[in-house]
């Protein structure tokens, strides 16, 4: 059963174009994380990339390290730990202390890694990558079961009589995650293991369509390992942005999402698979992408959580920089103020205190008359002419403009 309230938080890559200051950057993310945490943001997803000049940071951990004594409540995740990169006893050490120092705030999360480029400069072949995640990946498994040693031999890493020397401080172990993008693998691998899934294909053109079939494919691959799948684990990865009407909206982000895509997508990444030559347009189509009012988002992500045909724990919103600062960061208050409210059981009773009050209101509120005439008389003093309560019984009309 899915959890009535819904999670939100970000997908932090992070996209910086080239020739902005890389420095003043990473410091940008970092203040980003801290208002998120003061808005109410559930979780903050910070990526692992080494090449092509705008995804710039190599180390999610090292940022988590850094947020955690800046922030106080939001969850930090990696998004993605890329495992082929690493030897698995280090990534399950790196966690386990990392959730120590957070108490419990960390989730680690996992992928193949998604830049050839980066798999390039390491000599590891693109066949490669998605089998060395899982292996990776049930090496931690096992590690972090804290059962007994482990002993395990691959054709990229060894462990011989392995064990971690620090027990995960959150019980049994913190939240871990797969990513899964266009194909198969990552959903199976989640499956297999019985953690969570990261559908960052739902930010694809085409990808909310594919996520029904993603979420069964990991459950019968769960069912094979006897694993069993949680959809309150289940993460969406979209865009966003929202401003206080639709036209603002789309007026906010449309020459940075161009220069985005032109220049990083098309130009240095050569168009990825499942990319459209025009991501804005198709994704608010396709229902990728939220663009507009909190009305409008609103709705999007009712739309996007129709696709999953049961539902999921949790949207995660990619960080962009379509927009200039100030209206990014409005967009992310005014989500938080008028759209989250809504997905997380939180206006259920000021709705219903409002209307038991405004049904009720003659019987209520008109003995006040009264009472106004006894104070006065009470202090001996003649009561004003208080014309008849007068009781609005209609809707109000705003005045708009």
């Amino acid at each position: 059963m899915v959890s009535r309230r819904m999670r939100f938080g970000i997908f932090l890559a992070p996209f910086h174009r080239v020739g902005d200051n890389p420095t003043l950057a990473i410091e940008r993310d970092m203040k980003l994380i801290e208002w998120l945490d003061e808005l109410g943001y559930d979780e903050a997803w910070i990526g692992e990339h080494h090449s092509a000049g705008w995804e710039t940071i190599a180390s999610p951990e090292i940022i988590i390290g850094a947020v955690a004594e800046r922030t106080k409540h939001i969850k930090l995740a990696t998004g993605v730990t890329s495992l082929p990169y690493h030897h698995p006893l280090l990534v399950a050490q790196r966690f386990v202390q990392l959730d120590h120092m957070t108490k419990g705030r960390v989730i680690l999360g996992c992928g193949p890694g998604a830049l050839v480029s980066d798999a390039y400069m390491m000599g590891i072949e693109p066949t490669h990558q998605r089998r060395r995640m899982d292996e990776s990946l049930t090496a931690i498994m096992k590690l972090l079961a804290c059962e007994e040693p482990v002993t395990m031999e691959t054709d990229w890493f060894t462990l011989r009589d392995a064990r971690l020397h620090l027990a995960p401080y959150s019980e049994p172990r913190f939240p871990i995650s797969v990513a899964s993008s266009t194909t198969p693998s990552g959903a199976l691998a989640a499956g297999k293991h019985g953690v969570g899934l990261l559908s960052l294909g739902a930010g694809l053109h085409g990808g909310p369509k594919m996520l029904a079939e993603q979420w069964r494919m990991a459950e019968a691959e769960a069912a094979k390992h006897g694993k069993t799948m949680d959809r309150n684990q289940w993460r969406l990865v979209v865009n966003l942005h929202c401003a206080e009407d639709d036209e603002r909206a789309l007026r906010d982000v449309r020459r940075g999402e161009e220069a985005e895509t032109l220049t990083y997508f098309s130009e240095t990444l050569g168009r990825p698979p499942m990319r459209s030559e025009d991501p804005l347009r198709d994704g608010l189509a396709a229902g990728s992408t939220l663009v507009g009012s909190p009305e409008t988002v609103a709705a999007g992500i009712e739309r996007l959580l129709s696709f999953t045909e049961g539902g999921a724990g949790g949207i995660l919103f990619r960080a962009h920089e379509w927009a200039d600062r100030e209206a990014t960061w409005r967009s992310f208050e005014l989500f938080a103020r008028w759209v989250m409210p809504r997905f997380q059981g939180s206006l259920k009773m000021p709705l219903a205190s409002r209307e038991w009050a405004s049904a009720n209101r003659e019987t209520i509120f008109a003995p006040s008359m009264t009472a106004l005439k006894k104070a006065f008389h009470d202090a001996g003093q003649e009561a004003p002419e208080f014309s008849r309560l007068q009781l609005h019984t209609g809707k109000v009309e705003l005045l708009k403009g």
